[in-house]
């Protein structure tokens, strides 16, 4: 009956050592060149990720965001809307090339408040 409790104990801490290894593998965020403007204006920026390879793109406009959405999906790759202010990019495996996608974020700034186009061009190597 011990060495059972043992071997579930043995379990549990290997699970949970998996577990943290798991979390610690999830994308980073993505090489970016961008051109952030102020809340009310629309901006653009340059990633780079590897063919099927993903990163995080967070909205990193001075303030708070209050609202996001896609307005553009990428044409070889998925986006996905992690939180109001973060999004995961993942290109199309064995795909090399450019992709583009638009994200529309509301918020306010410490001078400006609107809302702003985000345009961002993938180059997938």
């Amino acid at each position: 009956m011990r060495l059972s409790k043992v071997a579930a104990l043995a379990f549990i801490v290997g699970a949970t050592s998996f577990m943290s290894v798991s979390l610690a593998l999830a994308a980073s965020d993505c090489p970016t060149l961008a051109e952030l403007a102020d809340w009310g204006e629309n901006s653009t920026g340059d990633i780079s990720v590897m063919s099927g390879g993903s990163c995080q793109f967070p909205i990193k406009m001075r303030g708070t965001v209050s609202g996001s959405d896609i307005l553009q999906k990428p044409l070889h790759g998925k986006l996905k809307k992690l939180n109001i202010a973060t999004y995961e990019y993942k290109a199309k495996a064995r795909y090399k090339g450019s992709d583009t996608f638009a994200i529309k974020a509301t918020g306010q700034g410490p001078t400006t408040s609107g809302t702003s186009i985000i345009t961002v061009h993938a180059t997938i190597k």
